[in-house]
Parts: structure tokens; sequence; C-alpha cells
């Protein structure tokens, strides 16, 4: 399958918090966004694929999204890999268009947290509650210990990857924070969760993103503009919880990598840039581990110095991932990652040929692999 689909639009709206605006609304904008982008009419979309709002679902949502889009897809659902999702559904999707399930299907993701509720974030984690385990960081919190405790992981170096982001997000104009951080103010900021602060954490946010996906063949023959080629994509999946799991250093980020690379035909080398699922410093600088840009344990040393910064190695999330972008759960990396291998981004990668993306789930449960390149 690589190459045999493509990327032919994307549409992502404003983030922050955006009061008076639902999941359908926040939806159709980016939708029409998305269409618009790739040059098509809505009534050839024959396939919806629409990610869980976190902070509330409803029955049939899908089919809420197709009437509220005014479609009527032949294949379609609502899915929930926490933060996976995303690309999780671009290659359900790419898949659904290889065996004739579909022609051109519509990828859509839209939450509002930040001015709804964020209960899922803040929930207790069933029994463990009892011990003052309350909300989503305590979990990465615990993760973040082992490997510091493991192979001596510093504060400096987890604040080397929010230094990155937040680089990167100051010079994108639509970024919800745009303001650069350095280690001193990484140092400086207050505990969330020991060992985690508050810069380690990603934005809470309101907004919605959507892509266009499709066939080679049908972009050609339509003339999109600008399409990106899927390469490869792969998941990997983790089913027990954090105090369950034999090892708080592997992920199976490790699976869904090497399963995309080998589709893809490419090497952790051959990656020009990477758009990392980065929900705190620790994501980031494991699945770095676990993709094979470093060894286990040397993802610190490796993201010291700027490696991961514009003029490094391997710039990592270029428009400022969920610590500075928009906190929404994945898919803006995926849309900076299509901006890459356009040559758009503002923050552009010279002579960016293959993308590699990473979407996770949960606490580390759920994990998603997509490369991209040039068609």
């Amino acid at each position: 399958m690589r190459g045999n689909t493509v990327i032919a639009g994307f549409g992502q709206t404003s983030a922050g918090r955006l009061p008076g605006r639902g999941t359908d609304s926040l939806t159709a904008e980016a939708a029409r966004m998305a269409i618009a982008d790739a040059g098509i009419a809505k009534e050839e979309i024959d396939g919806l694929f629409v990610k869980y709002p976190t902070s509330g679902h409803r029955p049939m949502y899908g089919q809420t999204i197709a009437e509220v889009l005014g479609i009527q897809p032949r294949i379609g659902g609502v899915w929930d890999q926490g933060g996976a999702t995303n690309i999780s559904m671009i290659s359900f999707a790419a898949m659904a268009i290889e065996h004739g399930q579909c022609e051109i299907a519509l990828v859509t993701t839209a939450d509002n947290p930040k001015s709804g509720s964020r209960q899922a974030y803040e929930r207790a984690w069933g029994e463990d509650a009892i011990h003052g385990w309350f909300g989503t960081p305590a979990g990465y919190a615990m993760i973040a210990r082992r490997h510091m405790e493991e192979f001596g992981t510093t504060h400096e170096q987890l604040g080397a990857v929010a230094k990155a982001c937040r680089r990167h997000g100051a010079d994108n104009p639509a970024a919800q924070l745009q303001a650069p951080l350095t280690l001193d103010e990484y140092m400086d900021s207050p505990w969330v969760v020991d060992p985690l602060k508050r810069a380690d954490c990603c934005l809470i946010s309101d907004g919605g993103a959507a892509v266009i996906v499709m066939s080679r063949r049908r972009a050609e023959t339509i003339g999109v503009s600008h399409p990106v080629s899927i390469l490869g994509f792969g998941q990997g999946q983790t089913s027990w919880e954090v105090a369950q799991r034999p090892t708080l250093t592997e992920t199976a980020a490790a699976v869904s990598a090497k399963t995309a690379f080998a589709m893809a035909g490419v090497r952790p080398a051959d990656v020009d840039t990477a758009q990392v699922y980065d929900c705190f410093t620790i994501t980031a600088l494991m699945t770095l581990e676990d993709y094979g840009f470093c060894a286990k344990g040397e993802g610190g040393k490796f993201v010291e110095d700027g490696c991961i910064e514009i003029g490094g190695e391997l710039p990592v999330n270029t428009s400022g991932g969920l610590l500075s972008e928009t906190g929404m759960p994945g898919m803006q990396l995926v849309i900076e990652g299509v901006r890459q291998i356009r040559g758009t981004s503002t923050n552009q990668v010279r002579d960016a040929r293959v993308c590699a993306v990473a979407n996770q789930g949960g606490i580390m449960h759920t994990h998603s692999t997509l490369v991209l390149g040039q068609s």
C-alpha cells in the first residue's frame, strides 16, 4: 500500500478557549476548510471517520456529524483510541479506499474541554484514587520518575523538549501559546505532579481539525494540487493499566513505528522531521527512543543542545505540538507533517521529504504511526 493513498487536503480551526462552540460547529468549520483545500465537492465524500470527543460523547455521533455536514457516507463511524485515534482513522480510511469500500474519506476530530468539560482529564483512576491518583498527569509522573531512576534522565533534559516545542510555537502565528521558554524558566515553573512541572504538561484546548484521504490515482485524475503520500502506518496497543505493566520505560510505540517504517521502506535515519505526541515531555522523549532515533535510555542526551529544534539533527514538533500549538489530541501533528512535505510550514525543514508522525492515547496505552512523503 506504500504511496497508494494521499492526504489531499486539511483544515484546522483556531485553538484555545472558544466559548459557545460545540463539537458539531468545530467539525463543520474544519471539514469545510479541508474540502476546499482538496478542491473537491462535499458530495464526493463517501467515507466519514470521526474521533470520539472526550468532553462529551453522544450516541450515533458519527451520523450526527454526517447530517451536520450534509453528506451520506458509504462507510464511517466513531473511533476511540485516545490521542492515537487520528492516525488510526487515517489508516482505516486508507485501507477502506484500497479495498473499494469508499473513494474519498473525511477524517475529523473536534473537542471543547477548555470551555466545556475537562472531566476526562481530571477523573479518578479506579481504586487507586484512594491513594490520591487523580487526573492524567499522575500516571505520566510515575512513568517519568521511573525513566529518571532507570536511565538518569534529568529535569533539564525534559526541559529541552519543552524548550524546543515552545520555540517552534512562538514562530507559529496560529499557535495557542506563542511564548518561547528558556531552561531557567522551565526549572522555575511550578510542580503539577512530581517530577512533572507545569511546562512539562500540554495545553487544554477547544478546536477542530480534518483531513481528506483519497487514492493517488483519484488525486491525479481530479488534479489535486498538492497531495502528500501516505507511505506507511502502524499501530501498537498496551492493554495494561500503568500499575500492572511489567515495565514503564518501554511502550507500544516501538511496535507501531516498526510496522509503519517497514511499510514505508524507510529507517529512522531517513526521516527528515518528526511530529511527536507531546502531551507530556516524557512522552515525546520516550517516543523518540522507541522509534529508534536513539537507543533506549539515551533520549535525554538526544534532545540536548538543540538537536530537536529547527536547524538540529531531527526537528521535532515544528509548529509547537501539544505543548504550544494546541492541546488537541493528535491531528495537528498530522497537519504539520503535511505542511512540511508540501514545504509550507512556518518552521520549514529544508528539503523535507520524509516525515514521521506519532500519536499516543491514554497513559501510553495506544499508539499509532504515520509516515508521510512527497508524491
